[in-house]
């Protein structure tokens, strides 16, 4: 594995970005010129799209570009849309091979792509994971900003080891990309699997700015998913808190009981259905909550015995 001069590939996912592919894939083969110039990475490097069964022109767009710059940008197209967790992975996989190292990086360069040379600088020193964590959260919405913090929170409580403010830009070692390919788990939570390794690694601080154009892809539904994804396979403290619950549930009956008891000893107890029914559908709530937990779990564990490929190849360009 090269440390000098290594053959660098940019992963790219993407999702219906029509309006912002050209002007990524600009910036990129201009900062992919300025490195190899500059003596950082080989001339053979390149920026790999994956695309996300986009249903715009993103892959046209990329075929295009392919077409122009066939030994700089390469393609990869996927049958339909898996995600940007498994589309990244996809990415990763199909590098490794052809590659030194690897960068993942949002199409839309929100982050940026400038810190790719530190990346290298920590790669060169010998680090084979280097985490971009972003210096703040100027450009997020008042609603997603408190969500992520809350997010980092929770997963901190919970015991899932995670690095606060780091998306999906990273540069990855082939040592590290080799590794990846031995996880077999159909839910990805890359930001855990990636320090759950425990290879050398390091940190680069970069500033956000704001879209070059269009709107983000990722909904909230898939960013909860993602997040579900990382607490599900990360921790078995929600297991634990259903065995706590339980036993203090159990408790509180007997206090109850001895309490009840005391009272119709006493002849001061109030006959009426609160005192039963009130209860009932407490419990009854809360046992359903809780199998509903278990539920998740299950249904993980059911993904993973089927073991069906995360993701189906339609075109490659290399």
């Amino acid at each position: 594995m090269k440390r000098n001069h290594p053959v660098l590939a940019v992963v790219v996912p993407c999702y219906n970005e029509e309006l912002v592919i050209r002007e990524s894939a600009t910036r990129l083969t201009g900062l992919l010129s300025d490195l190899i110039a500059a003596q950082k990475i080989s001339p053979k490097s390149f920026i790999y799209f994956v695309d996300d069964g986009s249903t715009d022109e993103s892959w046209t767009i990329i075929a295009q570009l392919h077409h122009h710059r066939e030994s700089v940008i390469k393609g990869l197209k996927l049958v339909r849309n898996v995600g940007s967790q498994t589309a990244l992975l996809a990415g990763l996989l199909n590098v490794r091979e052809h590659a030194d190292c690897a960068v993942t990086i949002d199409a839309d360069l929100q982050h940026d792509e400038q810190a790719i040379w530190s990346f290298l600088e920590k790669y060169q020193q010998g680090a084979e994971v280097v985490y971009g964590v972003r210096n703040d959260r100027r450009t997020d919405t008042f609603l997603k900003k408190y969500t992520v913090l809350f997010f980092y929170t929770l997963m901190n409580i919970l015991g899932v080891r995670i690095i606060k403010n780091h998306a999906d830009y990273r540069l990855i070692s082939q040592k590290a990309l080799q590794a990846i390919s031995d996880y077999k788990e159909y839910n990805l939570f890359l930001r855990g699997i990636f320090l759950d390794m425990g290879f050398k690694s390091d940190v680069v601080y970069f500033n956000v700015r704001e879209r070059y154009a269009g709107e983000p892809k990722q909904t909230a539904r898939e960013l909860l998913s993602i997040a579900w994804d990382g607490l599900t396979s990360f921790s078995v403290v929600p297991l634990r808190l259903i065995t706590f619950t339980g036993a203090a549930i159990l408790v509180l009956s007997i206090l109850s009981s001895v309490y009840i008891l005391l009272q119709a000893a006493t002849g001061s107890s109030i006959p009426g259905w609160a005192s039963i029914v009130i209860p009932i559908y407490f419990i009854g709530g809360l046992q359903i909550t809780l199998m509903g937990v278990l539920g998740e779990y299950v249904g993980k564990m059911y993904k993973e015995i089927k073991a069906r490929p995360r993701f189906i190849k339609d075109i490659e360009l290399f």
